[in-house]
Parts: structure tokens; C-alpha cells; sequence
């Protein structure tokens, strides 16, 4: 629970900061806005890039691991979009929240967890789901929002806008530049590459203070409650890939263990970048990044318990 407790106290910190920016005054009512707009533009476009351009394709070929982590995160993204589609009937919203259940805090709490529970060995398993995560699930829901945002009748100009949409769409276009790039067997230079770090490093607390000064606002009217995507996340997500990692897959047990705890993390922030930036609801989605954060004092405290049995 310690260990657990030390992890996950600095997210608590970031969001109270940027809680108490607010209330205080100090940042002012458009600050969550424009933080989390520097954040899409810059920071995370930066992350992306430089995750795609600086991987070592050896270090990532675990088939099994791929398909167990990939197929639990990116399926029940599928079932929770379905599941909101059908209760909203709007594919931008219904994304959003399938990406909320689906979406776990891999970089900012996963690498050092499996870091401190496998040693060196945790890394593979915590970047190849950092790549799902970040640049395969959060691509995949983009796409719907895009798709969600185009009013055309016409098939072949709907398809033609959302193109150019994605085209222009930095999340998109990042990974798939720095996958280019690592064709050229080529390292970044290193001002470039010092360039990336610096804006990589801020999209993790710039995205926490941002989320920090979103609940300090006095939302008007009612917003569904997070239970059910929480729920998803923190209880669904690890024991879907617990049985696709032990009975379907029969991955080591190393990577059996790292798959569950890489699936019980919270949501990340990604969602909450969404929804700000195309002005959804953002109250759900906040909401289930908070309480899944809490609940999973809970869930990765039992998960370690196994482990370590």
C-alpha cells in the first residue's frame, strides 16, 4: 500500500494545484482551456513523436503481451463506446467515455510501478502498453470523434473532411512521423531530441493541473455519474486480461503479472485532453479520472498482494 501511496500522491498533488490556482485566483477561468490546449498542441504531439522515434522494435516484440494488453484495452473501448452510443446516440460523447474506461495512467504510473515491482524487466511490458494506450487506443477514438463531427451527407466528402481533419490533427500526425522516422535507422540530433524530453516531461503535470483547475469550476446542470466507467476500468479491464494473459495467451509469468497491472491503473489523463479540446463532457470524464485514481489505491494495492504471493 506504501509503495502504492507514493505513486499515486503526486497525481493527487498536480490536481490539487491546480485546484488551488483557481480558487485562490490565482489562474484565472479560461487557464484549464489554454493549458490543456498547450498541452495537445505541444506537449503530448511531442510524447508521441518521440515515443514512436525512439523505440527499439526488439524490445517490443512480445506478440502474446501485445495481443493480451491490446485486445483487453482496445475491446472494452469497443463495448463501453457501443454501450454509451446506445444511451446517447452520440459517437463524439460515447468515444470519449469508451476511451475513459479503457485508457490507463501507463506513463506516469505504470512505468514506475513495474519498474518497482519487476526492476529492469518491467520497462518492456510498460512501454509496449504505453504504445497501445497512447498511440493506438487514443488514435482509434480520435478517428470517431472526427467521424462524429461531420455533418456531410455525401460518403466521399464526410470521408474527405475527416482526412483532412485527421491530417491536421497533431495527435494523429505525431506517432506516425516518428514511426517514419525510425525507417531511417537515424538517432534524433540531440537538440532536437532535448527539445522533445522537455515538452514530453510537461504533458503529464500540465494535464494534472488542468484537470485540477476544471473541477475547481461550479458546473452548471447534471452530468452523468462515473460509477459504471470506473467500474470498467479498475475491475472489468485487469480480470478480462488476467484471463486472456493466463488461460488464452498463456503468457510468462512475469509478463502475466505486468499485464494485470497494467490494466488496473486509473484512467489517465488522455480522456480529459479530449473532451476539453472538443468540448465534451467534461464533468464525467474528470470525475472518473479522480475516483478511479482513488479507488485504485484499493485495486493495485490487491494486485501487488498477488503478485508478490
Amino acid at each position: 500500500m506504501a509503495s502504492v501511496l507514493n505513486i499515486i500522491l503526486p497525481v493527487f498533488a498536480l490536481i490539487f494545484s491546480g485546484f488551488a490556482c483557481r480558487r485562490l485566483g490565482l489562474l484565472g477561468p479560461n487557464a484549464a482551456t489554454e493549458i490543456n490546449r498547450m498541452v495537445v498542441w505541444l506537449c503530448l504531439p511531442a510524447l508521441l513523436f518521440e515515443a514512436m522515434a525512439t523505440v527499439v522494435w526488439e524490445q517490443i516484440r512480445q506478440p502474446g503481451f501485445i495481443a493480451t494488453y491490446g485486445l483487453s484495452t482496445i475491446g472494452l473501448f469497443c463495448l463501453t463506446l457501443i454501450w454509451r452510443l446506445r444511451r446517447s446516440g452520440n459517437l463524439a460523447d460515447a468515444s470519449v467515455q469508451g476511451l475513459s474506461a479503457s485508457y490507463a495512467n501507463a506513463g506516469y504510473m505504470g512505468i514506475p510501478l513495474c519498474l518497482l515491482v519487476f526492476g529492469e524487466a518491467g520497462m518492456e511490458p510498460a512501454l509496449i502498453a504505453c504504445l497501445i494506450v497512447v498511440c493506438v487506443l487514443f488514435s482509434i477514438s480520435v478517428v470517431c470523434i472526427e467521424v462524429s463531427l461531420q455533418n456531410e451527407k455525401s460518403l466521399v466528402k464526410a470521408i474527405g473532411k475527416v482526412g483532412l481533419a485527421l491530417v491536421k490533427n497533431p495527435i494523429v500526425v505525431a506517432p506516425i512521423l516518428g514511426a517514419l522516422w525510425t525507417t531511417t535507422a537515424q538517432p534524433l540530433p540531440t537538440a532536437l531530441h532535448q527539445l522533445l524530453k522537455m515538452l514530453s516531461a510537461a504533458t503529464g503535470p500540465c494535464a494534472l493541473i488542468s484537470l485540477g483547475l476544471f473541477l475547481a469550476h461550479r458546473h452548471k446542470g447534471k452530468s452523468e455519474r462515473s460509477t459504471g466507467l470506473v467500474f470498467i476500468k479498475l475491475i472489468a479491464h485487469p480480470l478480462v486480461t488476467w484471463v486472456l494473459a493466463s488461460y488464452v495467451f498463456r503468457l510468462p509469468l512475469m509478463w502475466a503479472q505486468a499485464a494485470l497491472l497494467l490494466s488496473a491503473l486509473p484512467t489517465g489523463t488522455g480522456p480529459f485532453m479530449l473532451a476539453e479540446f472538443y468540448r465534451r463532457d467534461g464533468a464525467l470524464v474528470s470525475r472518473t479520472i479522480l475516483f478511479s485514481t482513488l479507488g485504485s489505491l484499493i485495486t493495485l494495492s490487491v494486485c501487488l498482494y498477488f503478485i508478490g504471493r
